[in-house]
């Protein structure tokens, strides 16, 4: 068994205990707290027992090949799937952690449990139990499951926000504040999709 093998293995251990105590449970987590642009995407997964799929690990030590795998299998076999953003000028609005929570609560609504697994942020204000869990998508099946549908998805979008604002090279880094993109926001300032709110030091530059 290679070591990714074994990695996925302990994730899916950790949910079979639960599962064995006869909870029935919601993995949830974020993408896209830390860019300049873009939206930030929540996703609320809740996971069948049967089959296993692989590989569910935490999305960010896949490869885009392995997300986008995975993806699929997610989406075919889950029993729920829901889908929350919170939008620029709501980041812009509230600050980057109250979007996420907000995001959160958007995804998980008709969600069919009452129990909520959610790598690391609490107080967020879901229909049910919310317990943390640290490392969470290196943690639990169904928190790494939504952390491979909420990246993928995000990462789709800013896809084609790359076709309408080819300048800033959304497609290579996501959003994400690397040398490129903040030469990029300097020479061109910032489009419709930028969080003003996390610009300041960029711009006063």
């Amino acid at each position: 068994m290679s070591s990714k093998q074994e990695l996925c293995a302990q994730v899916y251990a950790h949910d079979a205990a639960l599962w064995d105590s006869g909870l029935v449970f919601a993995g949830m987590d974020e993408a896209g707290r830390g860019p300049l642009a873009g939206c930030v995407m929540a996703a609320c997964v809740v996971m069948p027992r049967e089959p296993m799929i692989y590989p569910v690990y935490d999305s960010k030590k896949l490869t885009q090949k392995q997300r986008e795998s995975a993806y699929e299998q997610i989406m075919e076999q889950a029993v729920y799937v829901g889908l929350g953003r919170a939008e620029v000028f709501e980041i812009d609005e509230i600050n980057i952690l109250q979007a996420t929570k907000l995001a959160m609560r958007r995804s998980a609504r008709g969600a069919p449990v009452d129990l909520f697994l959610i790598d690391a942020v609490t107080g967020i204000g879901l229909p049910g139990e919310e317990r943390a869990v640290i490392g969470g998508d290196a943690a639990s099946y169904s928190i790494a499951a939504a952390s491979i549908i909420a990246k993928v998805t995000r990462d789709r979008e800013m896809e084609e926000l790359d076709a309408l604002y080819p300048q800033y090279g959304f497609q290579k880094h996501k959003g994400y504040g690397t040398a490129e993109h903040i030469r990029a926001i300097r020479e061109f300032g910032p489009c419709p999709a930028h969080r003003k709110s996390f610009l300041g030091k960029i711009l006063s530059t």
